[in-house]
């Protein structure tokens, strides 16, 4: 099935952390085929720059920054650059973050603040870092990434759950403080998605039944489920849609 085409994503700038891999890329695949000009971050940089390679190859125009996204200032540096090569950033997903699993009792402050620096924190100095140039340009999407663990109440993932579930309080408060400048900011809520990530560690048998038994629809989600909602956010066929968090997640909840 041919994908959905956005005349409006042509030539604008996307900025995607975590780009390199698992939904991310498959975001920064949508949107190169749009004709947008597409900055992603990435710490990963083999799959990364192989990625940023093949799609310039094919005519796109894509840039790769690595950059470890807990790092704030070399956050920051990532985007200013690639705002200054692209031009001016109006559209952000900030799609990065890590799942790793964790037993509540084994749980330390440390463990917690690093969790929170790489599933939440650097979201909201993402925003901070591409809102200007959003302001500046009459206008621009936000589309953030949250988890459907929090909803699911998902075992081994307190901290994290914890983390993602902020990503739609912090949807709503810039939602609310920007869209005086125009600026819409919505939250994709993924289900479980089928990247080689999950697939390699966390899809058993039991969580094939899990599957089979909590989706409605019965198949299994993969990446492009997701980066089709975002594609859908940052453009204007969207347009009055602001301050919404949207759940991707086959009809499990």
């Amino acid at each position: 099935m041919a994908n959905a085409i956005y005349p409006d994503l042509k030539g604008r700038t996307v900025v995607i952390t975590g780009g390199g891999q698992g939904i991310g890329a498959a975001t920064v695949r949508l949107f190169a085929d749009q004709g947008a000009k597409v900055g992603f971050i990435d710490i990963a940089e083999k799959p990364s720059q192989a990625l940023a390679d093949e799609l310039n190859q094919g005519g796109a125009t894509v840039l790769f920054k690595k950059a470890d996204i807990t790092d704030i200032e070399a956050l920051k540096d990532a985007i200013a650059d690639i705002s200054a090569t692209l031009g001016p950033v109006t559209v952000l997903v900030n799609n990065a973050a890590h799942d790793q699993r964790h037993k509540f009792f084994e749980v330390t402050p440390d463990y917690f603040d690093d969790r929170i620096a790489v599933n939440l924190k650097h979201a909201f100095f993402a925003a901070q870092a591409a809102i200007p140039d959003m302001i500046a340009a009459g206008g621009g999407t936000i589309v953030n990434l949250g988890s459907g663990s929090w909803l699911m109440g998902s075992e081994d993932l307190s901290a994290y759950a914890t983390a993602k579930s902020a990503a739609y309080g912090l949807t709503r408060v810039l939602a609310r403080e920007f869209g005086k400048d125009n600026i819409r900011v919505n939250c994709v809520i993924p289900g479980w998605i089928m990247t080689e990530r999950q697939l390699a560690l966390w899809v058993d048998e039991a969580g094939e039944e899990a599957i089979a038994r909590n989706q409605v629809l019965k198949r299994k989600l993969v990446p492009d489920d997701i980066a089709k909602a975002v594609l859908f956010l940052a453009s204007e066929q969207s347009s009055g849609m602001t301050n919404q968090q949207i759940i991707v997640d086959g009809g499990w909840h």
